[in-house]
């Protein structure tokens, strides 16, 4: 009876010890394990603050952030978000013309008309805007002039026109 006690001791401090060092090993690889997740995480996290901060610095030049450029038109009692609209529906109506827009200083190509496909208001004078006449495409830079009552008068500052891309 002694021995059988002896060996289920004997038995039971084997399992124990088994127990102890399969539960290290496993508790192991999951700090292992986490710690990788936590770094991933980290990464990431660090990742996507630096996309915020990228996106915040290029909307840094945009009428809707530039307090100076909204409180030049709060000074004249009008309101900046209702200028902007009207500044837009005049730019893109200068589209409607027959040889493309009058601000785009390039004939048409092949018959095709350059017009404006998008405008960004910077501030309360400049505005960029792409243009295209659906083979080739370009950037303007126009300085704007806001008035209350006729059309906005608009004058080109600079354009810029990319190469065709060769068919392969």
């Amino acid at each position: 009876m002694k021995n059988t006690f002896l060996y289920l001791f004997v038995f039971s401090l084997l399992i124990n010890i088994f127990q102890y060092v399969n539960s290290n090993k496993i508790l192991d690889a999951a700090t292992k394990d986490m710690n990788s997740k936590v770094a991933n995480l980290n990464e990431k996290l660090k990742i996507a603050r630096d996309s915020v901060a990228v996106a915040q610095y290029n909307d840094y030049f945009d009428i809707e952030k530039d307090q100076d450029a909204q409180e030049y038109f709060y000074s004249k009692n009008l309101d900046y978000e209702k200028v902007m609209a009207r500044v837009n529906e005049d730019l893109v109506s200068l589209n409607t013309n027959k040889k493309g827009n009058s601000l785009i200083p390039y004939e048409p190509i092949d018959g095709k008309p350059f017009i404006i496909n998008k405008a960004k208001v910077l501030n309360h004078r400049w505005i960029i805007a792409e243009y295209s006449n659906g083979d080739m495409w370009g950037q303007i830079l126009v300085k704007y002039f806001f008035n209350d009552d006729k059309p906005t008068d608009f004058e080109t500052v600079e354009t810029i026109m990319y190469e065709k891309a060769s068919k392969k």
